[in-house]
């Protein structure tokens, strides 16, 4: 989901004095230091001396590598992005496809990093989980608006229509490498709105119900 848009790698800056603009700096190199040198590299001297912080204050706030990393998706989901509202579930899907599109087929790379040190660190494993559960939630207005529009049954399943929409940008672009193409976002909105108009995320009734 929008998804690191980032959503992900650049949380909003705020004002907030010294601390701030410290952790500002921290965050940023800690990304840029993931996409130029991957997991292996990352350590919290490195990523000290690239924000130009001193290593016991790195140490400090944020403890080794797990922390940066858990941090960085933390800061992805302090935002106050919602889906657009294009007036109809393909549309809106299409919407979301696109950001998610953007982010994952972004240079640097930061989204994909992201989620492959996920993939090596625990702290940054739960950090994503986290950053997914709120951008699910924040999405079910997507699926709500389409069921009062009567675009879609009732008891429509939220997170797997949603899962449905963006599972093939996230097979082509990160699972395969495929090139990024403008038309995928568009191609997997429309099929997954297709299927749930047919009642294909809703629970089907049980056995003697029918």
């Amino acid at each position: 989901m929008p998804e690191m848009n980032p959503a992900a790698a650049h949380p909003p800056r705020r004002p907030g004095g010294r601390s701030a603009r410290v952790r500002a700096q921290v965050l940023d190199a800690v990304r840029a230091q993931l996409v130029e040198h991957g997991y292996d590299e990352l350590a919290v001297d490195a990523v000290a001396a690239r924000a130009g912080v001193h290593r016991t204050t790195v140490y400090r706030r944020w403890r080794d590598v797990g922390g940066l990393l858990a941090d960085v998706l933390d800061a992805a989901g302090d935002d106050a992005w919602r889906p657009r509202d294009t007036g109809d579930l393909a549309g809106d899907l299409t919407a979301l496809n696109q950001e998610v599109h953007e982010a994952l087929a972004a240079r640097p790379p930061v989204t994909a990093a992201l989620i492959a040190a996920s993939f090596r660190s625990a702290e940054a494993a739960d950090a994503l989980r986290r950053f997914w559960e709120d951008r699910y939630a924040r999405c079910e207005v997507v699926v709500e608006r389409a069921v009062r529009r009567g675009e879609i049954p009732a008891g429509t399943d939220a997170r797997a229509l949603l899962v449905a929409a963006t599972a093939p940008l996230y097979h082509q672009l990160v699972l395969l490498r495929t090139p990024p193409d403008p038309r995928l976002p568009g191609r997997a909105a429309r099929a997954a709105a297709l299927a749930a108009s047919a009642g294909a995320f809703t629970e089907p009734p049980p056995d003697g119900a029918r």
